[in-house]
């Protein structure tokens, strides 16, 4: 075995050993996957109902910007949709004149036709009142179609209305503030009757009932472990002993990378190592940035 291999072979025990009478592995840091809530609109913070630490659901309102101009300015617009109707004009009242003058040109044609039968009135006198009755239902017709085109324009007004009235509804709903996942509250950057605007961050929340450990390995070690494997989590509960959990491994670089900062001395920081995630569910002890050590177990998985 050459010099530069038994250098290595020794980092990484340097690097992952512990004081548990076994060699760890890897050596991480406990993560979680964090959201931070940003305001959607412009305003007083009027309601904010949450504190660090709080357990949230998915989709319960914590929260209201002030809506109250956006809630005047979609009143105007139903107003203005409301107005319209009154201004939808009805040809019933026209055609209903109309009407009633061919019913009378109906009534005196017959009769016309009948003396005409008789020789007492002329084909001529027929003819005439056949014509007013073309009239009539011309007039008809064109007081149909014109108050149809005047319907269509002031209607054509309507689905822009519609579609203010709609994004005001959606700008109310965007004031409305809503937890976007279940989890806890980490931070909170406002308090209640604040001015936010659009983008202003609210609060940060994040799922810790499953952790997941970012640890390193070295390459030879690695060769111990693939994905979907169980593993053994080491966390530190006193000064000689450790508690144990189990995890699954859920992704392994495929590149080397520099051992983390978080790694102290200065040997240990110029080496390659692997990096690869581990969940575990947490047991209520475990936190964010929480160090904890990996046993590569020799039973895999199927």
């Amino acid at each position: 075995m050459t010099f530069k291999s038994i250098s290595i072979i020794t980092t990484a025990i340097l690097l992952f050993s512990c004081g548990n009478g076994e060699k760890s592995d890897a050596y991480g840091n406990f993560e979680a996957t964090t959201i931070t809530v940003s305001a959607k609109g412009n305003g007083e913070l009027e309601q904010f109902n949450i504190k660090e630490g709080m357990i949230l659901q998915k989709g319960i309102n914590i929260g209201l910007i002030d809506t109250t101009q956006l809630y005047l300015e979609k009143l105007e617009i139903i107003a203005k949709l409301e107005s319209l109707d009154l201004k939808l004009q009805e040809a019933a009242p026209e055609i209903a004149v109309l009407l009633k003058r061919k019913s009378n040109l109906d009534r005196e044609r017959n009769r016309t036709k009948n003396l005409v039968a008789k020789k007492a009135a002329t084909q001529k006198q027929l003819d005439d009142y056949n014509g007013e009755i073309d009239v009539v239902n011309q007039q008809i017709n064109s007081t149909k179609r014109q108050i149809n085109i005047a319907n269509r324009s002031i209607l054509s007004e309507r689905k822009p209305l519609e579609a203010q009235i709609a994004a005001f509804k959606n700008k109310i709903d965007d004031h409305k503030i809503n937890n976007p996942i279940q989890g806890t509250v980490l931070t909170t950057f406002v308090e209640l009757s604040e001015l936010v605007n659009q983008g202003s961050p609210l609060y940060k929340i994040a799922n810790l009932n499953t952790l997941k450990l970012r640890a390193y390995t070295s390459s030879l070690l690695l060769q111990k472990v693939k994905l979907n494997d169980k593993v053994t989590i080491l966390i530190d509960s006193d000064e000689d002993s450790y508690r144990e959990l189990e995890g699954i491994v859920t992704w392994i670089a495929d590149q080397a990378e520099f051992t983390p900062k978080s790694i102290e001395t200065k040997e240990e920081r110029v080496n390659l190592v692997y990096a690869l995630d581990v969940e575990v569910k947490n047991d209520g002890t475990l936190k964010i940035g929480m160090p904890a050590e990996v046993i590569f177990n020799t039973k895999t998985t199927d």
